[in-house]
């Protein structure tokens, strides 16, 4: 017996491509695996064309070569690149967006952390968002960091390893409270 799975548009994460530069091209299948809408600039649609990956979307002023068909063009205008793909992922209803990244620009993304569920993978760590009471699962000795200052960092399940950077001190959950709206925390991919 097998079993069939329907992917509605939208209900998968889309896929951000900004930079796949030390990226494992295993996470970026998994990635893939349903079917997201892609999105990314000129010089990476093509190591993404190289690698035989569909293209929805490229972030750029319309001088460039398309490497595939039916791709659409995105204009930045005043944007940012990752700013211009984030407006148009809300303006569309797009509940998710992971976004591979060399160089994550975190002020322009936090401001985002509340309209859309943001994930950032950068290298080999996932970059996201949370608000004050995050709590997670995670087994001992794994190491989380908090990547912007804090005002009132509260903490349980985790020590203190160095500034910025905590140790899970058993297998269960670990919680972050803190007084800003949002924080950036990075976990090693497993």
């Amino acid at each position: 017996m097998s079993s069939h799975h329907i992917v509605r548009e939208k209900q998968e994460p889309a896929l951000l491509v900004l930079g796949l530069d030390d990226f494992p091209e295993e996470l970026l299948g998994q990635l893939l695996e349903w079917s997201p809408t892609v999105i990314t600039t000129p010089h990476t649609a093509e190591k993404l064309n190289m690698l035989g990956i569909k293209v929805d979307w490229v972030i750029g002023n319309g001088e460039e070569d398309m490497v595939q068909s039916d791709v659409k063009l995105m204009s930045p205008g005043n944007n940012t690149l990752a700013v211009t793909a984030l407006n148009y992922l809300i303006a569309n209803h797009y509940p998710a967006v992971n976004v591979i990244t060399d160089e994550p620009a975190f002020d322009d993304l936090l401001n985002y952390a509340g309209k859309i569920d943001l994930v950032i993978f950068q290298g080999l760590q996932k970059i996201y968002a949370i608000s004050s009471g995050f709590s997670k699962w995670k087994p001992a000795g794994d190491e989380i960091r908090v990547l912007n200052s804090t005002k009132g960092l509260n903490y349980t399940g985790l020590e203190q390893i160095a500034p910025g950077s905590f140790k899970t001190t058993h297998d269960g959950f670990f919680t972050l409270s803190f007084e800003q709206s949002f924080l950036w925390v990075a976990e090693g991919l497993d």
